[in-house]
């Protein structure tokens, strides 16, 4: 989605973002609302709003490790909330009612104070997100957050412009966080004005991401749960956003922590090994393979990937490409298993996997609808192996379990209106189950699919202080309008299921009450 530039900043609205940035860095989350409400209400392009909002996070969300070993003990640490609340944001937009059109963003601003410096939050130096999820204590004024990676210079590079690709992802592969950076960089300012390039260089950012998935789930903390390719994704989607010769601060933001360890590539590994061993290296002639999967063929699939077992699953995807079933109808039917899996979640905590795994294939299913990548058929086994570890994960967890979904009783005699009213009630009272019932008595109905995609979406947006309800929430509506499953309802189940069930931190409704009261819709 491409958003005017068309007006430069005046000078009140500059300082607006100065002391936007100046609450944001103070851990102010309601000072930073309010600034942005004053924007909102200045009319300011959603280009130039998006592009100052990431610019003053980049610096400060970013980990010189995703992992530390504390007196012989792993801890984990992710950082790219920030930006991927904004990508979410920004396609849960179209989806609002125009009164709420912003209301995806005020959760992201929400967030911002929360998700600075990681790292630092982990060791218990300053507040935040992680102080939450580790119940650290903190007391007094915060530390300005720390710069772990200092933004660089662009380096140029020899070679063809394949070759110049692939050593920046062997760069990746190596480490190197500072020298990848700068050979991205080196590269972008060639291919910003030449689509030739450009798309090419962006795909294998993505790629990239994609291929780094963790071995194993069970009794794990530590984890990649595909979180670079959902950063490269954000900076690729942010970037046209704002327009590609502006999208500095998302490279920024997004480039460097591809490089950042540690880095798993084996399961990748497994599918390129497939690919060669059981398709004899056709990945590129099966990539035109366009048919759908029978229902037994959709069937067989999700139930090899939900038993949690290996080899199935790869038997299975081998042989539905064999018979020329088209990639993208098998990730829109491993997208179902992933979705089943939300769906008996049972513990508010235990949603971690399922929602992982699930915006991993979403993300696959987009990075196949926007580039053509040569490698891009290998994926569908990562993403197999990622859903089958993770409903693995489930079986071995407890209060995870079948769940019956019926239209609650007396559902039936209730406008499409007031069944929509039953279930944005469920979503605002963390009503899991009650939720996928209500949208299956709407489905019953026939009903018009917009007001309940709507209602959903504002259930997502309204729903604060962990970005992961706005991400699954327009994960799982997008993939439901590009679907090509029979059983794409289930895609809507797990949405209510998501929004409703997720942990959530503090009080989830302080944002969505705070916009509210600002712009009189209560």
């Amino acid at each position: 989605m491409a958003l005017s530039v068309g007006r430069s900043v005046h000078p009140e609205i500059s300082t607006a973002y100065a002391r936007l940035e100046e609450k944001i860095l103070e851990r102010d989350q309601k000072g930073a609302s309010d600034i942005f409400y004053d924007l909102v209400r200045a009319q300011v392009p959603l280009a130039e709003l998006v592009g100052q909002i990431v610019r003053i996070h980049a610096p400060y969300t970013h980990v010189p490790y995703h992992q530390r070993l504390d007196d012989g003990v792993p801890r984990f640490v992710n950082n790219d909330h920030c930006l991927l609340s904004s990508r979410a944001s920004l396609d849960l937009m179209p989806l609002m009612p125009p009164e709420l059109a912003y209301l995806p963003f005020a959760q992201t601003l929400w967030y911002l104070p929360t998700g600075l410096d990681p790292w630092n939050q982990l060791l218990g130096k300053m507040p935040g997100h992680y102080v939450r999820l580790y119940e650290l204590k903190f007391e007094g004024k915060p530390p300005l957050p720390e710069v772990h990676w200092p933004d660089q210079a662009p380096l140029p590079i020899e070679g063809t412009w394949p070759e110049r690709l692939n050593t920046w992802l062997t760069l990746v592969q190596r480490g190197e966080v500072i020298n990848a950076y700068r050979v991205f960089l080196g590269l972008w300012e060639e291919a910003v004005d030449d689509p030739a390039r450009r798309t090419p260089l962006l795909a294998q950012l993505v790629f990239a991401g994609l291929i780094d998935v963790q071995d194993r789930v069970l009794h794990n903390r530590s984890y990649t749960t595909g979180h670079k390719s959902y950063r490269a994704r954000a900076t690729v989607e942010l970037a046209r956003a704002v327009g590609w010769k502006n999208a500095h601060p998302m490279l920024y933001a997004g480039v460097p922590d591809i490089a950042v360890g540690p880095r798993w590539y084996s399961t990748y590994e497994m599918g390129c090994l497939v690919v060669q061993n059981l398709l004899d290296n056709k990945d590129r002639e099966l990539l035109e393979n366009d048919e759908a999967l029978t229902p037994v063929e959709s069937l067989a699939l999700q139930q090899a990937i939900l038993s949690g077992q290996e080899p199935a699953y790869i038997d299975l995807v081998v042989g539905l490409l064999k018979s020329g079933k088209g990639h993208r109808q098998i990730i829109d039917t491993i997208q179902l298993a992933s979705a089943q899996l939300i769906i008996e979640t049972g513990d508010p905590n235990a949603y971690s996997m399922p929602q992982h795994s699930y915006e991993y294939c979403n993300t696959v299913r987009w990075f196949f609808d926007t580039f053509a990548h040569p490698h891009r058929l290998k994926l569908l086994f990562v993403a197999a192996a990622f859903v089958t570890r993770a409903a693995h994960h489930q079986k071995h967890t407890p209060d995870n379990n079948p769940v019956k979904i019926a239209p609650p009783k007396g559902s039936d005699a209730l406008t499409s209106s007031e069944l929509l009213k039953r279930l944005d009630s469920a979503l605002d009272g963390l009503r899991a189950f009650e939720a996928m019932d209500w949208v299956a008595a709407y489905l019953r109905d026939g009903a018009d699919r917009a007001p309940l995609l709507q209602t959903l979406a504002v259930g997502a947006a309204k729903a604060g202080n962990d970005p992961h309800n706005q991400e699954l929430g327009i994960c799982l509506l997008d993939d439901y309008g590009h679907s090509t499953a029979e059983e794409r309802d289930r895609l809507l189940y797990a949405s209510a299921k998501h929004t409703a069930g997720h942990r959530k931190y503090g009080s989830h409704l302080d944002a969505w009450q705070r916009f509210s009261k600002a712009f009189g819709l209560v």
